[in-house]
């Protein structure tokens, strides 16, 4: 069964995932299995941006990759609760002990950057679709990453440009004390400056550790900044949020820049609290007939949650790797993690979340950016239709020029 765009909006009751661990296909011998590893937050800030529906999201890739090759696919999962070193220590029993051949998801940017290092260390493939620091593909790129959705110069050139272009001249920052708050404040506060706009300050907020927003954001208050640039995500963006409406932040005239926010978060919010914000997404499930038709396909595994651009980039990153092993055998990318890689960035990608694509050297994925204003109410039609268009940038510049970046596997 099908639904068109008005069904999928009046209703997105979904059935509960399945198990993991899971197999595409029947066991055919390990020499022929590939096995990806989904690495998330299942139970913390990012669980509903990443977690159980980037699992659904993988199973959904290798479902419609079929048969192909005559491969098996195994799909196995585990919660890294946000912690570098429990991301490293699952990475290394996967790729050791358990035969996992690829790693995808990865939400936190400082458990992004370990992994990036194991999968490295053991020559193993790594899609990162869901940590956000443009480090994965400039001082610490590597042969074995792919950094597949989005990264901090991306929604900072997107969405805090757009915000300086409104008059939005003067900055504080609310900044997670991690590698992805520390990353997307830098790459902001570049580009305000270099707007001739001013930052006049940022506090940092513990990660995880807290939901209590109010003091920071009464320092926030008395820097007089027009911009508040909450560089953050998740449920700690949305507290931001609704902690900023309630001391009445916005009635004063100050705008609040979500540097990173998913359509989950407007969820949590409701309208009428988000109604107004813009965020940068690559995938909207309703931007066009293709990701209409991916959305109906994998909502009745997502248990009530709706796929964001994090999810999607799971989805599309895993399906282009197995189109990159059943080119180059299953043999040879089981050797190499590196080659296989290698292999991705040769291959044009195209599916239904991004269309067509490509890989650069670096490891970016490239493809369009969209900057989304969240809709009032009573504009919107129903469940999860919640996001107008405002601006599109073309995938050649949405994302940070590669002779840019410092990565060592760019050529000058």
């Amino acid at each position: 069964m099908t639904i068109d765009r008005r069904t999928l909006l009046k209703a997105v009751g979904a059935a509960p995932a399945a198990a993991l661990p899971w197999s595409g296909a029947r066991a055919q011998g390990a020499a022929n299995t590939i096995k990806i590893g989904v690495l998330t937050d299942m139970s913390g800030t990012y669980r509903d941006i990443a977690g159980p529906t980037s699992a659904a999201c993988v199973r959904q890739a290798v479902q419609d990759f079929g048969s192909r090759g005559g491969l098996t696919i195994e799909v196995v999962s585990a919660d890294h609760q946000n912690k570098p070193d429990v991301g490293s220590n699952v990475a290394r029993q996967w790729f050791d002990r358990d035969g996992v051949d690829m790693i995808v998801d990865v939400p936190t940017s400082s458990v992004g950057l370990a992994v990036a290092g194991v999968a490295r260390e053991k020559n193993k493939a790594y899609v990162n679709s869901t940590s956000a620091t443009a480090d994965l593909t400039g001082s610490a790129c590597s042969p074995n990453t792919v950094h597949w959705t989005y990264d901090t110069w991306m929604l900072a050139k997107s969405t805090g440009g757009a915000m300086v272009k409104a008059g939005g001249d003067t900055w504080f920052f609310v900044t997670a004390d991690y590698a992805f708050g520390h990353a997307l404040e830098r790459d902001t506060a570049n580009f305000v400056r270099a707007a001739g706009g001013k930052v006049n300050g940022q506090v940092r907020t513990p990660f995880p550790g807290t939901s209590d927003f109010s003091s920071f954001l009464v320092q926030a208050q008395a820097s007089r900044a027009k911009v508040i640039g909450l560089a953050n995500a998740g449920v700690d963006t949305i507290n931001s949020i609704k902690q900023a409406a309630e001391f009445g932040l916005t009635r004063r005239g100050v705008k609040l820049a979500a540097l990173l926010m998913f359509i989950n978060d407007v969820h949590g919010l409701g309208l009428q609290a988000a109604q107004g914000l813009v965020c940068t997404e690559t995938f909207y499930w309703d931007l066009n007939d293709r990701t209409r038709a991916f959305t109906n396909k994998v909502r009745g595994s997502l248990n009530g949650n709706m796929p964001a651009m994090s999810h999607a980039g799971c989805y599309a990153g895993t399906l282009h790797y197995l189109k990159a092993v059943a080119d180059m055998g299953v043999a040879a990318a089981k050797a190499s993690g590196a080659e296989a890689v290698a292999r991705m960035k040769a291959m044009p990608t195209d599916d239904d979340c991004f269309g067509q694509g490509s890989i650069r050297p670096d490891g970016r994925k490239i493809h369009p950016a969209y900057l989304f204003e969240v809709k009032k109410p009573e504009e919107s039609k129903g469940p999860w239709d919640y996001y107008k268009l405002l601006q599109t940038t073309a995938a050649e510049e949405a994302f940070r020029p590669v002779a840019e970046g410092g990565c060592a596997l760019v050529r000058s």
